[in-house]
């Protein structure tokens, strides 16, 4: 499998490019890595920018393009300029933290996929984003760098989201909204549509779903990170 992964990244000729907002000409396009995304959102944004972007995923990728279907691990110390990583939440994040009482099964799972988010955090790239809902990563590993909302980016869902940063610099917001919301009288609280209709992170689909990262953020990060990377040693 490595074997042939290498191969796919070494017959993956670059073209000459520019880098969009930056005054230097790329005569090598940098390799940005999208780490556990197989919707292709964040990686199609980059290579709109000129970037030698791959996504990777144990899941084939939504749409055709620069994909590598296999364990993240496998090719994460392959000369990458940057990365962006989306581990999946499902034993991270808080909102499920009722369920571990007296669930040892569960806690092992929380301690791989928090050996997973610490070994993509440590990896020898120089520029690192990793995206995360609020969790446990803040009291196991580090606080992130920032919390962003899709709100702030054009989407009117609540969604608070941590990102742990290494080289880049805080995502600015580039179109606040009101966001939306569904008031549940019986319970007594308010959701975002989004988290009202799929309740439930059981189901594999739902779950594929709430993961995928808003556009408004996946432009934001290429439209502001991309010159970051490009500046490189400047």
């Amino acid at each position: 499998m490595k074997e042939q992964i290498k191969k796919t990244l070494e017959n993956k000729n670059a073209e000459d490019n520019l880098c969009v907002g930056v005054q230097l000409r790329v005569i090598n396009p940098p390799r940005i890595l999208v780490a556990c995304e197989y919707s292709a959102i964040v990686r199609e944004e980059f290579v709109k920018l000129g970037a030698d972007a791959w996504s990777c995923d144990i899941l084939p990728s939504a749409i055709p393009g620069n994909h590598l279907q296999c364990d993240v691990m496998e090719i994460l110390n392959n000369r990458w300029d940057a990365m962006i990583a989306f581990p999946p939440c499902t034993y991270l994040t808080c909102t499920a933290n009722r369920v571990y009482i007296n669930n040892p099964e569960r806690w092992k799972k929380r301690l791989v996929a928090m050996k997973f988010v610490y070994d993509l955090l440590n990896a020898s790239i120089d520029f690192i984003a990793l995206e995360n809902p609020v969790g446990a990563i803040s009291t196991w590993i580090r606080k992130p760098e920032q919390y962003i909302q899709p709100y702030e980016f054009g989407h009117a869902i609540s969604k608070k989201t941590g990102l742990w940063l290494k080289g880049f610099p805080l995502l600015k917001p580039t179109k606040v909204v009101e966001p939306e919301w569904i008031i549940d009288k019986t319970a007594g609280k308010r959701y975002s549509p989004t988290h009202y209709k799929t309740s439930s992170t059981n189901k594999p689909e739902i779950a594929l779903l709430r993961g995928k990262t808003f556009l408004g953020i996946a432009e934001a990060m290429a439209a502001q990170w991309m010159p970051i990377i490009c500046n490189k040693g400047l």
